[in-house]
């Protein structure tokens, strides 16, 4: 027998390790994810599929079930020449490495003169994350959305 997968709407609130706000999502505009799917990160997702409508609480995500861990192998020194950017490039900036939608984004972290240090880790890899969450509804997926890995609307349509 398989398991039963779910259709999760929850609303959260985001926070680092100090407690700071890093995203919040809109009260009028909770998140609707198929359980299991890969839509959110894997720690988040077994949390909330073992919850129930109208639960309120705590969850604590570590960086290995959020992000991963900070890989150093993702960090680059390239010559500025081998950026697919035209112009000034400081610290912070952020672009794909190639047109594909599916190309890495990678972060400049440092510029020394014509060479340039990218990463291409997400920005909260090595990320300890806190969730304050509430399921706000909660159904079985129906074997449609299941076959096709997200959720559809009531219509039966893509969401």
């Amino acid at each position: 027998m398989s398991e039963v997968r779910h259709v999760i709407s929850f609303l959260y609130t985001l926070r680092d390790p100090d407690g700071r706000v890093i995203d919040m999502s809109s009260p009028e505009e909770p998140i609707v994810f198929l359980a299991g799917s890969g839509m959110i990160i894997e720690g988040l997702d077994a949390a909330l599929n073992r919850m129930t409508t109208g639960t309120k609480t705590r969850v604590e995500v570590p960086a290995a079930q959020a992000y991963g861990d900070r890989d150093p192998e993702q960090v680059r020194r390239v010559a500025r020449s081998f950026l697919p950017v035209e112009g000034e490039v400081k610290v912070g900036d952020q672009f794909k490495t190639a047109p594909d939608p599916a190309a890495p984004i990678v972060t400049v972290v440092e510029v020394d003169g014509d060479e340039i240090v990218l990463d291409a880790n997400h920005s909260l890899a090595g990320v300890d994350l806190t969730f304050d969450v509430e399921v706000v509804a909660m159904r079985p997926a129906t074997p449609v959305e299941i076959e096709h890995g997200h959720v559809h609307g009531a219509d039966g349509h893509c969401a």
